[in-house]
């Protein structure tokens, strides 16, 4: 037996893993990016600077235009089987995140959601003047994606609930909120792994398109969820469908579609940061 057991050592030492599994980035030259400050007055003079705040009201403007109309064909339909049902209207708003988060990645990062920018600011991925101004333009943005809808067919709108996020009978403002958190940081922490530089520099020989499965993170959400709030996940979608629909009952959950949306987001990033990455919110040396 001792025999064996010093065969067992010695072939354990003689065949060391050097890479142990699940850490093989650490072998990789990366160098973290500094945090980005919190103000930054150089880029309220940088044309980039509006030209990202542009791109991000344009995709959510194109976001709302998409998917609240595909709502709109799906509760007017007199038999669903001839609509797109809820899988389609699940695949209009993933889709279309997969699509605009691709057109603009480039230019804005691509957020399209305030919970997404709340997220990356709280990262320190972008500074708390270049947020702000994207989750107005965003809020802007899907104000008059939603506007765009309700003047094609105004009637039809309205009577329909516009496509305005609440919770649905039989479900609770908890049952709400809790849905709404978990799904953003579903979405939010699928944000962090597709675009984390370290891991693209790891796992380059597996090239993987971003939006992809930041599209898809959507998609699935919008199948759990649907039943329950609508699904929001994004405070600029819930607000421009609300404010251009405009009753009582819309604004009374309202509350629900931002503060679940950036307790989810605040989640994520702390648990991508913290846990998975081991970085703090700090710029600390």
């Amino acid at each position: 037996m001792e025999g064996k057991e010093e065969d067992v050592k010695l072939g354990a030492n003689k065949f060391n893993e050097r890479q142990p599994i699940g850490t093989s980035a650490q072998t990789k030259d990366y160098k973290e990016p500094p945090p980005a400050p919190l103000f930054e007055p150089g880029e309220l003079t940088s044309w980039s600077f509006w030209r990202a705040g542009i791109a991000e009201f344009m995709a959510t403007f194109l976001f709302l235009y998409i998917t609240i109309l595909t709502v709109m064909g799906y509760a007017r339909s007199t038999s669903k089987c001839a609509s797109v049902g809820v899988q389609g209207i699940a695949w209009a708003f993933g889709g279309m995140i997969f699509a605009l988060v691709y057109c603009t990645a480039g230019i804005s990062g691509g957020h399209i959601n305030p919970a997404v920018t709340f997220g990356l600011f709280l990262a320190r991925k972008l500074s708390l003047t270049r947020a702000v101004f994207y989750i107005v333009m965003q809020t802007l943005g899907a104000i008059c994606g939603a506007g765009v809808v309700k003047g094609f067919q105004p009637t039809i709108y309205q009577i329909q609930g516009g496509g305005a996020n609440v919770v649905a009978h039989g479900y609770t403002k908890g049952s709400g909120l809790g849905a709404e958190i978990i799904g953003t940081f579903v979405l939010v922490y699928t944000v962090f792994s597709a675009t984390d530089a370290k891991r693209n520099a790891r796992d380059s020989h597996v090239p993987i398109l971003a939006p992809l499965p930041i599209g898809f993170a959507v998609f699935l959400v919008h199948l759990a969820t649907i039943p329950i709030t609508g699904t929001g996940i994004n405070p600029a979608r819930s607000l421009g469908a609300a404010i251009i629909f405009n009753k009582d009952h819309a604004w009374d959950d309202h509350w629900i579609f931002w503060v679940g949306p950036f307790i989810g987001a605040a989640l994520a990033a702390l648990y991508h940061q913290v846990i998975i990455r081991a970085i703090p919110f700090k710029s600390g040396h």
